[in-house]
């Protein structure tokens, strides 16, 4: 049902009926989308896009990276040549949150005699550093469904022996993140450094810890875009600087250590009906941060977290 309102949707934006198209649904991605207050629900849940890009879509909003998007970004944007990588390293932090288990790189010596032939072997939870949350991450929780309605129960767990390539169960790549690496997330990215706009560029104290809980809400992001001379565009690769890591770097090692065992807060994105509009109706590909969880943690209390919507609805 969901899917048969949004093919109509698009019909209605563009003029053309998209179930009478030879066109893969990626050509949604070229037309007007609707906005946000557009969107079916899904059961009690506003704001629900699945079918916008076919029922058997696996990208969601990483299909707005299209070769034109990709071809305008380079072409405006690449300037110097010069590549900056914003991951952490890799086996930062030490001691991860959430529980998660701490990473380990052991390297080994394959050749006792010359000690210049050696290897590495890394154990990792990969939430527990850098890292995108693909759309099998979370899900639409009181539902128990992920993106596309996806069954929960129809995604295996555990190890998965794969001694076949050309013969993968497809229920354990459905929604993997293999499918944005195939598929390229390469487009324009749009830093929005909070922690200079709100320090006036470090003439004032930061107005929030980014370690407590706090919600930075759609005017404090447009007001920052508006002081940077942002303009968003379709297919803008969001990021944001809410201060995460540049206070782990300042404060003492005792207090690193002891960020796992402290209850989880931290300045994120707010969990609201404005935000939500705000970040579909500018249609990023994807949004990411220099914090643990993106938005604002915890969450109000009854109030469902933003990763149900930006992964199991409108990813």
């Amino acid at each position: 049902m969901t899917s048969r309102r949004l093919r109509g949707l698009l019909t209605h934006f563009s003029g053309r009926d998209p179930s009478k198209e030879t066109d893969s649904p990626m050509s949604a991605s070229d037309k007007e989308l609707p906005t946000y207050d557009q969107l079916p629900m899904f059961k009690n849940i506003p704001g629900c896009a699945w079918g916008l890009w076919g029922e058997d879509d696996q990208l969601g909003t990483v299909n707005l990276l299209t070769e034109k998007v990709v071809q305008r970004a380079a072409r405006e944007e690449v300037l110097t040549g010069h590549a900056i990588s914003l991951n952490w390293p890799l086996n930062f932090p030490e001691k991860p949150l959430f529980n998660r288990k701490t990473p380990e790189i052991k390297t080994k010596l394959r050749e006792e005699k010359f000690r210049v032939v050696r290897d590495d072997e890394i154990h990792i939870n990969t939430q527990s550093g850098s890292q995108w949350d693909g759309l099998r991450h979370y899900g639409v929780v009181d539902h128990g469904v992920y993106y596309n309605n996806t069954p929960g129960l129809s995604l295996p767990v555990g190890v998965a022996p794969m001694p076949n390539p050309t013969a993968i169960d497809p229920s354990e790549t459905k929604l993997g993140i293999q499918n944005w690496a195939d598929h390229g997330i390469c487009g324009r990215g749009i830093l929005l450094d909070l922690v200079h706009h709100q320090t006036k560029g470090g003439t004032v104290p930061l107005p929030y810890d980014p370690w407590a809980t706090h919600g930075f809400t759609v005017a404090d992001l447009e007001a920052c875009a508006a002081a940077q001379g942002v303009v968003f565009r379709q297919g803008d690769i969001l990021l944001l600087r809410a201060g995460f890591i540049q206070k782990y770097y300042t404060v003492s090692q005792e207090e690193r250590d002891a960020l796992p065992g402290r209850p989880g807060t931290f300045a994120g994105i707010e969990q609201s009906e404005d935000m939500k509009r705000f970040l579909w109706d500018n249609h990023f590909a994807a949004i990411a941060s220099d914090q643990p969880s993106l938005e604002r943690w915890p969450t109000p209390q009854g109030v469902p977290h933003m990763h149900q919507t930006i992964l199991g609805l409108v990813p």
